[in-house]
């Protein structure tokens, strides 16, 4: 591939979130990369949510990382159980100016910047059923691969 269009597939700024946000699942991603995880974020679940990180492992666990970027956007947040039904583990991803005594302690945390993070708790396992587990992998794929298409090809994602 030549270099100078490599460049056009960078996506353009998620204006969604905050740019706190953006640099925490950065840096989550980052990590989550290193454990051996594929990230796809803000990806729609079925019931009709949308988790801020997915990963993905070779072993076909399903990791979702909710981001927050203050306490604010904490208190302001009541969605975050309902992820659980869509995942083996569930995570907090947060920067270092956050206590992590305000986090629920029945999930993981991580605490993250722009550049990287650690996982500072592990979140407890609950294991997805099988049909549920094979919904979140073709929803994880099916994500993964309209992006990228969507990067390489924009005119063929045009509205009509």
């Amino acid at each position: 591939m030549d270099p100078h269009s490599a460049a056009k597939l960078v996506p353009p700024p998620d204006r969604r979130q905050s740019e706190t946000a953006l640099l925490i699942a950065r840096g989550t991603a980052r990590l989550l990369h290193a454990l051996g995880f594929s990230c796809v974020g803000e990806l729609p679940l079925p019931s009709g949510r949308r988790a801020d990180l997915v990963g993905l492992n070779g072993r076909g666990e399903i990791w979702i990382v909710e981001i927050k970027s203050s306490l604010e956007d904490l208190r302001a947040d009541s969605k975050w159980p309902d992820y659980r039904a869509h995942c083996d583990r569930l995570f907090f991803a947060f920067t270092q100016d956050l206590p992590c005594e305000i986090f629920p302690g029945d999930t993981g945390l991580i605490v993250a910047d722009g550049y990287g993070a650690h996982l500072h708790c592990e979140a407890p396992e609950h294991r997805l059923a099988a049909p549920t587990r094979k919904l979140m992998t073709l929803r994880f794929a099916i994500a993964a691969a309209q992006r990228l298409q969507r990067l390489h090809d924009p005119q063929g994602f045009a509205e009509f």
